[in-house]
């Protein structure tokens, strides 16, 4: 595979790479170093590229699991830092209804997180989630509908707390 064909039918999906590692780790730097970290380790691997029929699948599938492997990484420092703070808890809401649902995507286990964002934000078929997540279709509907319930009851308590502080200010 040469420049040109790898320009053609790989890096026309560094957008979709990036929104997707961002998705999974929130710092857009640490997004960006890992789609050109991947994308050098498919340039590396261009010939063996040839033979893989759903290109878009595999590049999303490469980001996942670096970012799986970074987050693996990060999760002894977040440990270590959590018995740190144990007993500091604050919490700030964010002023934007879109900010709070990204923060609310971002808390979810990573099957969720991963589907939801694939489904709702980059708008995949379910079908195409299935292949690229390496997942049963049914797998993929469940982990959907608890992150959306998830989410939603979240949103849901802070808007009724919200609202009984309006009340009670008002």
């Amino acid at each position: 595979m040469n420049q040109d064909i790898f320009k053609k039918t790989v890096f026309v999906f560094k957008d979709k790479m990036y929104r997707f590692a961002k998705s999974m780790l929130t710092d857009t730097d640490d997004a960006y170093d890992l789609v050109q970290e991947v994308m050098m380790k498919l340039w590396q691997m261009r010939d063996e590229l040839a033979q893989v029929t759903n290109k878009e699948a595999f590049v999303i599938r490469c980001v996942r699991n670096e970012a799986m492997n970074r987050l693996k990484h990060a999760k002894v420092v977040q440990l270590y830092q959590y018995t740190l703070q144990e007993g500091v808890v604050t919490e700030h809401y964010p002023a934007l209804t879109k900010e709070l649902i990204q923060r609310l995507i971002a808390a979810l286990p990573e099957k969720q997180k991963m589907v939801m964002h694939l489904r709702d934000i980059e708008e995949y078929e379910i079908a195409e989630i299935c292949e690229t997540l390496d997942l049963e279709e049914s797998a993929v509907r469940v982990n959907l509908s608890r992150a959306r319930q998830r989410v939603k009851g979240q949103l849901q308590k802070i808007f009724d707390y919200e609202k009984r502080q309006i009340n009670r200010n008002g």
